[in-house]
Formats: structure tokens, sequence, C-alpha cells
């Protein structure tokens, strides 16, 4: 299991509340953006990460996480098994305090390496199942 009950508590409810969405853009039919909104609800600030850069939500886009100008604490990632590897590294490089794989999103070897990095990891879960359970 890659997401303790402690690990999802801490990162939804310590680890701060700026969270970038790797995959996120203006397709209301894509999942990204029902859980962005529900993120949102709960007092997160979402930055979309998308080659498009599209502002949703009310933020503004950038095409990757190192274009964004002020740190983040969460990168939530929403694309493939086989890309999401990358995209942890690009988190580490970023100075991101958490990862979270979205469900059905799973690279073990990318969880070791952000977990020896010092970030905290959740992997094939869902931020917005998981959040309102906390309250």
């Amino acid at each position: 299991m890659y997401g303790d009950e402690a690990t999802i508590r801490k990162i939804l409810t310590e680890l701060g509340d700026t969270w970038a969405v790797v995959g996120l853009s203006a397709n209301r039919d894509r999942a990204a953006y029902g859980v962005a909104q529900v993120l949102q609800r709960f007092g997160k600030r979402i930055v979309p990460v998308h080659p498009k850069a599209e502002t949703v939500h009310g933020e503004q886009g950038y095409a990757t996480l190192a274009d964004i100008p002020f740190d983040v604490d969460v990168v939530d990632v929403f694309v493939n098994s086989e890309l999401a590897g990358g995209v942890a590294d690009e988190a580490v490089a970023k100075g991101a305090r958490a990862v979270w794989f979205q469900l059905g999103v799973i690279d073990e070897d990318a969880y070791a390496r952000v977990r020896d990095a010092g970030l905290e990891m959740v992997m094939d879960r869902c931020p917005a199942i998981e959040i309102p359970r906390l309250r």
C-alpha cells in the first residue's frame, strides 16, 4: 500500500496548501478538472500544470513545474504511469514537500526515489476522495 492514513492526513493537513496539479487543463471531462475543484473547496490553492498552460478554476496555468515562479507544497500527478516518474523527479527538483500519484498512477521506482529524497508520497489514491474523510 502506497498511502497509509497517517501520510495521507499529513499531506492533506500539514504540508501546505499550494498544490500543483500536473495534467490539469480546462477540459471539464478529465478527472483532474473535478479533483482540482474539490481541492479548492477544501482551501487548497491549485496550480494547473499542462503544456497548454491554461487558466483553470481562476488560477494561472504553467507548462511545466519548473515554470512556476513560486514554491509548491504538493505535486498532484494526473499523467500516465509511464510519465509519472519524470514528474516525480521534477517535483523533487522543484522543492515540493510531497508528491501524490492519482488513482491508477503507479511507479514503484519513482515512489522509492521520492521517499529517499525525503518527501512524503502517496500513490494510487485520490485526494478528492480522501480529504472529505478528514473533516
